[in-house]
């Protein structure tokens, strides 16, 4: 390789990053020194925009834009569909003499109207009551997109109705960390940190998912409709040898890693690793870390580019929980931190955070906000997906607890003790016994993968999130349960006249209350289950009875005292939780009706056929025939068993969709629909094992996740 072509790889990527975003080296460009500024000011202390610059901003928006080949401008925004939306209007304006200017105004870039009426709404809008806005979002970039030969402006947006309720996700996240600033501002400043002027949230948000080639999922309707496998007889080989998880790429998935890097970081998400995951046909990308409402909004793009580039590679990409039974499914890890303006990690605990004050005030803080609202996080991750990961051995159990590691751990301990949490880590380098290796510095923390909230190094990983979801929810949460903590201990360090003290015993009685919490072993085990209960830490194995507890005035009470979602507005989402839930099972459930009588009973009838004659023509050359008697038979009652699950399946269908009442549909769904649908697969899938593979219709679960 000459000297030129490695000047041009090296430049690639810093070249590439960014290069579709309104990011802040093209505001100071583009934008006159005093309008930057103003701007600036809004995106960073959170003060309100100035309408008088919002022309000039939305002219070097058009103007930067129309040069990267965009025609029209969209708002985009994330309705409680759990995806994202978007309207696109064109830049033209016509003229009086024929022609048209290309226009963009102040007044479109900060307020659009989108029509409300068929989004999910949770009965805060009847049908007919259409108008809904969308407000521009300035803290989270403005970036040019191309679908097809379309380019188009998008500007990330909150959405609300006429009367003024959230209609989206983004909306509470956003109040959530007003809250977040607010209380932890306070309790900062009474710990006599002085200069602090914002504090705000930070998330990482790993992405798993899977690759299937294209080929096999047109052929699988389950798949294009539900995005899980219906049907599927377990693979001979599945993960068990242990050779998938940071294996060799196959060619063609480096080639998609690389499409999907360049898109990304084009896009300015900051996507740094990749990696094959522990199931074949398994991956991650990981970015890294953002304000929360930016990496909420990159992780909706990560989603939507990951499917996209997936398609030109020939695959489709999977993000449901639990597409293949019998494998690992697919997560999304949320590494969650609180930083202040001057880049102050408030959850890093330094080499002795023992003596750290603000460290354990903030570490108990959100140690008492998880032990307190454990209900609400469960809430936070309730899908119909997430009930087929959570609590299985790849995933956290059900039950929510806090990983500290030994050392933060003994500090804990200690302070229950009402001891001043001293001793300090003793943490040493690690030597492998080789000269030639070196020392390794050792974590002050071990990595706990059955913990659901573990704390990493500087930062909570919150492990329940599903691979389909959207981050804002949980965050919306965290954020708040923490920042009800830390408004707390603000309450009393304000009024102490011996903070110090103050810190300390509001420290000790953390530990001492909300110890029962805190647990490092292994969450998979029966032996945890038992002992939760003794500690009385909620269970809740399935979604229609966390998204209940959504209602209940403790976790309801500290939302709405907070002002990040009022008693309708939270109404409003159990509603719609709760519809998506049935129409999910619904789906899933007519679609494997579908399949199992069109598809897997005509081929199994067909095969029956073929071994009825095999003994019959046994029978007439005097032949024994025992092998195809003995298949004729086996078929014939899992043929009989089939068709009396999908009988029971189409009755139980029939009963749910007759049932008025939304509670009583969701429990049917959990407990009726969902075990016919398991019994019709658990017949079809025995037949899989001896059906000639020539007829049976489905391409199997070895094809699947092993062809590349």
């Amino acid at each position: 390789m000459n000297d030129e072509n490695r000047s041009d790889l090296k430049s690639l990527v810093p070249d590439l990053y960014g290069a579709d975003v309104f990011n802040d080296s093209v505001m100071r460009e583009r934008l006159p020194k005093s309008v930057y500024t103003k701007l600036r000011a809004a995106i960073e202390e959170g003060t309100a925009m100035d309408s008088a610059i919002a022309d000039v901003v939305a002219t070097a928006m058009k103007d930067w834009a129309l040069e990267k080949g965009a025609t029209h401008f969209s708002h985009w925004f994330q309705p409680m569909t759990g995806s994202t939306a978007e309207k696109h209007d064109a830049f033209i304006s016509p003229k009086n003499d024929g022609t048209i200017m290309m226009e963009f105004s102040g007044e479109a870039l900060i307020k659009g109207e989108p029509d409300a009426s068929n989004f999910p709404s949770g009965g805060l809008r009847a049908t007919f009551e259409a108008r809904g806005y969308t407000a521009w979002d300035c803290t989270s970039p403005v970036f040019v997109k191309k679908d097809g030969e379309n380019t188009t402006l998008f500007i990330p947006c909150a959405f609300c109705s006429y009367t003024g309720e959230a209609l989206d996700a983004k909306t509470p996240l956003l109040r959530s960390m007003d809250v977040l600033n607010r209380e932890a501002v306070r309790a900062l400043r009474a710990l006599g940190n002085t200069a602090v002027k914002r504090v705000t949230a930070t998330l990482g948000a790993e992405q798993e998912y899977f690759l299937v080639d294209r080929r096999f999922v047109e052929r699988r309707l389950d798949l294009m409709l539900t995005g899980r496998s219906l049907f599927g007889a377990p693979s001979p080989k599945g993960q068990e040898m242990e050779d998938q998880y940071f294996g060799t790429l196959p060619d063609r998935i480096g080639s998609f890693m690389a499409d999907l890097n360049k898109q990304l970081w084009r896009l300015g998400v900051s996507a740094k690793t990749q990696h094959n995951e522990a199931a074949p046909g398994q991956y991650e990308v990981a970015p890294i870390y953002g304000t929360v409402n930016v990496a909420t909004d990159w992780n909706q793009l990560m989603m939507e580019t990951l499917q996209n580039v997936a398609l030109r590679h020939g695959f489709v990409c999977l993000l449901h929980e639990k597409p293949f039974a019998g494998v690992n499914g697919s997560g999304k890890h949320n590494n969650w931190s609180i930083s202040t303006d001057a880049g102050l990690n408030l959850l890093e605990p330094g080499l002795t955070p023992h003596d750290n004050v603000t460290f354990l005030v903030c570490l108990c803080a959100v140690v008492q906000a998880v032990s307190r609202y454990g209900k609400l996080l469960r809430a936070a991750v309730a899908t119909p997906g997430n009930d087929y990961r959570l609590g299985a051995n790849e995933a956290p159990p059900a039950i929510v607890s806090v990983f500290l590691g030994e050392q933060l751990t003994a500090i804990f301990e200690q302070l229950a003790k009402g001891g001043a949490g001293g001793g300090g880590p003793n943490v040493k380098d690690i030597f492998l016994g080789a000269s030639t290796l070196p020392k390794l510095p050792k974590d002050m923390t071990d990595r706990n993968r059955t913990s659901p909230f573990a704390f990493t190094g500087n930062k909570f990983e919150f492990r329940m999130l599903g691979s389909s979801q959207s981050p804002a929810m949980a965050n919306t949460v965290l954020n708040t349960i923490v920042a009800e903590s830390l408004g707390e201990m603000a309450d009393a360090l304000e009024k102490s006249r011996d903070v110090a003290a103050t810190a300390r015993a509001l420290c000790v009685a953390v530990a001492r209350e909300h110890r029962r919490v805190i647990f490092n072993g292994n969450g998979y085990s029966e032996s945890w289950r038992k002992e939760a209960a003794r500690r009385g830490l909620p269970n809740i194995d399935n979604s229609v009875d966390s998204i209940l507890t959504l209602l209940e005035k403790e976790g309801a009470g500290v939302l709405e005292k907070h002002g990040v979602l009022s008693g309708g507005e939270l109404r409003s989402r159990v509603e719609i939780m709760l519809e998506h839930y049935v129409k999910t099972l619904n789906i899933e459930a007519r679609t494997s009706l579908h399949i199992a009588q069109r598809q897997i009973v005509p081929a199994v009838v067909a095969f029956t056929g073929q071994v009825a004659e095999a003994v019959r023509a046994n029978k007439a050359a005097g032949a024994k025939g025992v092998l195809a008697a003995g298949l004729l038979k086996k078929a014939d009652a899992l043929s009989d068993r089939l068709g009396k699950a999908v009988a029971a399946l189409e009755k139980a269908l029939a009963e749910c969709g007759g049932e008025p009442d939304l509670v009583k549909k969701a429990r049917f769904c959990r407990d009726r629909v969902l075990r016919d649908m398991n019994a019709v697969r658990a017949s079809a899938d025995e037949l899989e094992r001896i059906v000639d593979s020539r007829l049976w219709p489905l391409p199997s679960y070895a094809e699947m996740l092993f062809y590349r």
